[in-house]
């Protein structure tokens, strides 16, 4: 299968994290900020959509950093928060950075056949959130929405 991120980058990624911001979340989850984390961290920050741990470790290229230290720090980032799993129904789970209060809040469309992933900066929800928490007496709610079609490349197929 095909990598399912599009080579251009997304408008709301031209606006990166610097990865000493990141390392910065290292420390102060009191973590060691090892050259395997800043490469992972790295790669994250610089790529359009989700990664699975098989395409971060390909980015990595030729490093000493193998897959299974790649999916122990991905256990290890998503737990602190610094990075979001995603689940588009495939079996393989896919990873990016997490957003900062709310900057880069988007979702995703996938194809089912090539699972290409476009994201999506339109969101509807906001109000209705809000509404949700003000009913039910939530706070600090947050949402996730996936879309699910054929892209125009595997209709054509």
């Amino acid at each position: 299968m095909k990598s399912p991120c599009p080579q251009h980058p997304h408008p709301h990624r031209l606006i990166q994290q610097p990865l000493s911001d990141l390392t910065e979340k290292l420390r102060q989850g009191e973590l060691k900020i090892t050259a395997p984390r800043q490469a992972i961290l790295d790669v994250l920050r610089r790529h359009a959509c989700p990664l699975t741990t098989k395409e971060i470790h390909r980015s990595l290229g030729k490093s000493d950093c193998d897959l299974a230290t790649v999916y122990r720090n991905m256990h290890t980032l998503e737990g602190m928060g610094l990075v979001r799993r995603h689940d588009f129904g495939d079996g393989a789970a896919r990873f990016e950075l997490s957003s900062d209060e709310g900057e880069g809040h988007h979702h995703h469309l996938v194809c089912t056949r090539c699972s290409r992933i476009v994201e999506l900066d339109d969101c509807i929800l906001g109000d209705f959130q809000e509404r949700l928490a003000q009913r039910h007496g939530f706070t600090s709610i947050s949402h996730r929405m996936e879309f699910f079609g054929i892209c125009p490349n595997c209709r054509g197929a």
